[in-house]
């Protein structure tokens, strides 16, 4: 028989006083109970199937970018949601958690509505608040603003970030590859920043094989730093 967690077999054979409950056996083979509070509020349990648990990358490319195309701090706002779908239904899993996490630092994911006038309010609202720095290639870039991370000239900065810069392949320490290191790092410090502002990852419910989303709602990945081609990775737990 297919182990599932403790809690959930207790809650199975136990429960609160004031809370009734209704079992019935599923199409799919799933046991499903049913409990209703004293508040009338239903909650729904299940006896659970095979555990899985897998994970993929997918390579996102912007809408709209051109064949080497060079990033300029562009935002775009791409829908997530058709690749999750996708995933889940491959996978055979029918209740658990899928969780997906941007692999990039100027990148963000986010929860809401995929509407093309709102992608521009998207941007034009992150960017009062984050303008580039007059030294970038972003066509929103403002005289006067400047950001230390953008001082390409003074980085790396200190022996830590030396060392992180060698483990990702700079041979920093031989002039002409600090060079290159410094000559392909965008000026992009506003775009690290409304990252931090938006998040890195969603944690999403799925339900008989259903993301728990809402009807206008989409999983959104905004790019910040584009237009760049972009990875995402994304992690199912649970149960067949």
């Amino acid at each position: 028989m297919a182990s599932f967690p403790l809690a959930l077999l207790v809650l199975l054979v136990t429960f609160p006083i004031g809370v009734d409950a209704f079992s019935n056996r599923c199409n799919n083979g799933i046991r499903r109970t049913v409990l209703h509070d004293a508040a009338g509020i239903q909650a729904e349990t299940f006896q659970l199937g095979q555990q899985i648990c897998t994970y993929k990358t997918i390579t996102i490319t912007p809408s709209g970018m051109n064949e080497g195309e060079l990033p300029r701090q562009a935002v775009s706002v791409e829908d997530l949601t058709p690749h999750l779908k996708s995933y889940i239904e491959s996978s055979g899993m029918k209740n658990g958690v899928l969780t997906v996490i941007s692999r990039h630092t100027t990148t963000a994911l986010t929860i809401n509505e995929l509407e093309s006038r709102l992608a521009r309010d998207v941007q034009n609202f992150f960017l009062k608040i984050c303008p580039p720095d007059e030294r970038s290639e972003s066509k929103k870039k403002q005289t006067g603003v400047r950001y230390l991370h953008n001082d390409i000239d003074l980085r790396p900065d200190g022996e830590d970030e030396q060392q992180r810069c060698r483990d990702n392949g700079w041979d920093i320490d031989d002039d002409a590859e600090l060079q290159k290191w410094r000559d392909q790092e965008p000026i992009n410090a506003h775009s690290h920043l409304i990252s931090m502002m938006l998040g890195s990852s969603e944690s999403i419910p799925v339900v008989d094989g259903e993301m728990v989303i809402g009807q206008w709602q989409s999983v959104l990945l905004v790019d910040l730093d584009g237009p760049r081609t972009r990875t995402v990775g994304i992690q199912l737990m649970g149960y067949s």
